[in-house]
């Protein structure tokens, strides 16, 4: 049986934005409980078949969360360890496993190790914590010392992960972060330059508490392969697929979608996928065509890797990040507000959720690519016990398409409605109405149907 983590989907959560928490963190100040307004999120979640939450950062920090101060203490902002505890548990109650964000490449400045060096210099027990660490002259911020910088932003200065003590409080850190709040998994933030002995050592430390435990890494260049393995992380992201979807929506070219797929599927794991996250504009932003929203999921949910749903995405809510602002990808938003913000993508992604959750064949199931043009594309997910086929349109208009089915099977189950079933507008009668909810002959090993417009169908073969 695959693990959870290859069964889930993810719900993608920035606490900071999404409680519309101060963007600045003064060094010292009452707390506030903003943590326990996510509470009212869990039913959300689950009624969305998401199985896991990523939730980060969380920990104290002096601005956006990866500039941490203290490792072992829920940014006050946010709350205190025991809100966080309980919102874990509750999440549990509710079978949904939750995985943080571990900033370990990286620090802020008024982390004690670098204020201590700061203060004693060459005397701190703590000036080899740091790479890069001279004392022949200061920081561009004014440190009476240099450092290196994570890609030059001095804020953020880097870690000596070569440095067994720094490693041992990191790892310190994270049994802290399992005994104390039960968590489920990490993923890991700048894991395209972390040390890749620190993070085989992690792998052991995290495994040996807790088998299933699952770490993840933010990898966006490079051969993900490099990061994966028995003995290294489960997982990276998978940004590369997330650039083909919304460049081969935009572009009218499923060609480049499916190179990227056939590209990876030599890997052999499941990759963390994704179509918006708190770092890249929102999806509902960057698509030239609103009406490829829905496709865009629908592919998202049925390629290979494990979906991951930024919040908010649900409502097709839009933001881009400007030259000096990640915030608008970042917003406040609160339950309170689903009523108004419910639209036909909801109901769609609810859907796919479900889906997903009760087709083994997304969980591991091997892909093979059926059919490929520019604007139509069709693939089918294959384990022992089921086929399902996914087929795409990006057309404004409807494509009549014939598709081989590889498969012992009679007929194909719909999975998915077409697009007025579904509650979306612009459909003319007949285009994705009731009819194509009926089970389709498969004649001669072909599966012969009309897509509609802007669309993407699910077949179960039967």
């Amino acid at each position: 049986m695959s693990a959870w983590y290859d069964r889930s989907v993810f719900y993608h959560m920035y606490p900071l934005g999404m409680t519309g928490a101060p963007k600045v963190n003064p060094p010292q100040g009452e707390g506030t409980h903003r943590l326990l307004s996510l509470e009212d999120w869990i039913p959300h979640i689950k009624e969305l078949g998401c199985g896991g939450i990523y939730i980060g950062p969380l920990f104290e920090s002096s601005s956006h969360g990866y500039d941490t101060r203290d490792f072992l203490q829920i940014d006050r902002r946010l709350g205190t360890n025991e809100d966080f505890c309980h919102f874990v548990s509750l999440c549990h109650k509710s079978g949904i496993r939750v995985v943080v964000d571990g900033v370990f490449n990286h620090t802020g400045r008024e982390f004690f190790a670098f204020q201590d060096i700061a203060q004693k210099r060459w005397d701190s027990p703590y000036r080899d914590w740091y790479r890069g660490v001279g004392f022949d002259f200061p920081s561009p911020l004014g440190d009476p010392f240099h450092y290196e910088a994570w890609q030059g932003h001095f804020e953020l200065p880097c870690l000596n992960l070569q440095n067994p003590s720094v490693r041992d409080y990191l790892f310190q850190a994270v049994d802290f972060w399992i005994r104390e709040f039960d968590i489920d998994g990490i993923r890991l933030d700048c894991a395209n330059v972390l040390d890749f002995g620190f993070m085989s050592g992690l792998r052991a430390r995290t495994e040996a508490m807790k088998k299933d435990f699952w770490l993840m890494g933010e990898v966006i260049h490079g051969d993900y392969a490099r990061w994966l393995g028995p003995s290294m992380l489960h997982s990276v992201t998978n940004y590369e697929l997330h650039k083909s979807i919304y460049s081969g929506f935009n572009d009218h070219n499923f060609f480049e979608i499916a190179h990227n797929v056939r590209r990876l599927q030599a890997i052999g794991r499941e990759l963390y996928t994704f179509v918006d996250n708190h770092d890249e504009d929102r999806i509902a932003s960057k698509l030239k065509d609103p009406a490829h929203l829905a496709p865009v999921y629908i592919c998202l949910y049925t390629l290979p890797g494990i979906p991951s749903l930024y919040y908010g995405g649900e409502w097709a809510i839009k933001g881009q990040r400007t030259k000096t602002s990640d915030e608008a990808l970042r917003p406040a938003l609160s339950m309170d507000q689903e009523p108004d913000l419910r639209c036909p993508l909801t109901s769609l992604i609810k859907r796919l959720g479900q889906i997903h959750s009760q087709e083994k064949a997304f969980h591991h199931g091997v892909y093979r690519e059926l059919l490929l043009t520019n604007r139509q594309y069709a693939y089918s997910r294959q384990n022992e016990d089921s086929l399902v086929i996914t087929v795409l349109n990006n057309d404004s208009q409807p494509a009549t398409i014939s598709v081989p089915v590889f498969a012992e099977g009679s007929q194909a189950l719909p999975l998915l409605g077409g697009p007025e079933e579904m509650g979306f507008a612009g459909q003319k009668p007949g285009e994705g109405g009731p009819e194509e909810m009926k089970p389709l002959p498969i004649r001669d090993g072909r599966l012969t149907l009309t897509l509609p417009a802007n669309w993407g169908m699910i077949y179960k073969i039967i």
